[in-house]
């Protein structure tokens, strides 16, 4: 399993443990991380991954079943399947003014400029062996849907060499809120290129072990995508 799923199933913490479990799969299943019609682990799997009683996971994936995220099939061959909802840039950015977009752009781009950096001066090498990986699956597929889940994955991978479990959930929070959103700056062939070379040179300072630069990199390309969300929110 790889470094962003081992981290969507990592025990939640001990208060509010049914709406945490909610969040977790919810952001997952909008990252991409979990693909459409995929088969979640047993109910009992599940619940020993996130550390919470069949009691609180069952609540969760009710929850997720009234959201229209999860469908469970009865009998032979049942289970609980991922239900990806239709995404609408129009609809999403419309949901949040624009001084929300410049704050949460603010956070994102600190949580993610500490990831980046804590990545440099920690992870080994395979640690950042997955982030490479990600970028050679990226250059190779076209699908939207597909890069979109990809550059979640990419910054998600960041975060998790970074050795903190704390700014990896956060990452994943903030990929699921704003990833799909940012990554509609990249959709044209030239912004795809950009990110491309921006999620390249974060890599590699990563891999120099060069903290400064990797943070500085990894704010500039939030903080730069937030940039033109903002003009275009401003627009609708």
């Amino acid at each position: 399993m790889d470094t962003s799923r081992l981290a969507v199933f990592s025990p939640v913490h001990s208060t509010a443990r049914v709406d945490a479990v909610v969040r977790r799969l919810t952001d997952a299943i909008g990252l991409g991380l979990l693909a459409d019609g995929e088969q979640l682990p047993s109910e009992t799997e599940l619940a020993g991954r996130f550390g919470v009683s069949i009691v609180t996971l069952r609540e969760a994936l009710v929850d997720l079943r009234r959201q229209g995220l999860v469908e469970t099939r009865r009998g032979r061959g049942g289970g609980s399947f991922v239900r990806t909802p239709a995404f609408d840039l129009g609809v999403r950015l419309r949901s949040f003014a624009a001084d929300e977009l410049r704050d949460l752009g603010d956070h994102y781009a600190a949580i993610g400029g500490a990831a980046a950096r804590l990545a440099a001066e920690r992870s080994l090498p395979g640690d950042v062996a997955p982030l490479f990986r990600s970028l050679e699956e990226m250059s190779r597929v076209r699908s939207a849907a597909q890069l979109r889940g990809l550059d979640g994955r990419f910054h998600i991978e960041v975060a998790a060499a970074s050795q903190s479990a704390r700014l990896t959930q956060e990452e994943i929070r903030l990929q699921a809120d704003l990833g799909p959103l940012v990554w509609q700056c990249h959709e044209h062939p030239a912004g795809r290129r950009l990110a491309q070379a921006e999620h390249l040179a974060i890599a590699e300072a990563v891999r120099r072990g060069d903290g400064g630069d990797a943070r500085n990199l990894a704010e500039r390309h939030v903080l730069d995508a937030i940039g033109q969300l903002i003009d275009l929110r401003l627009t609708l």
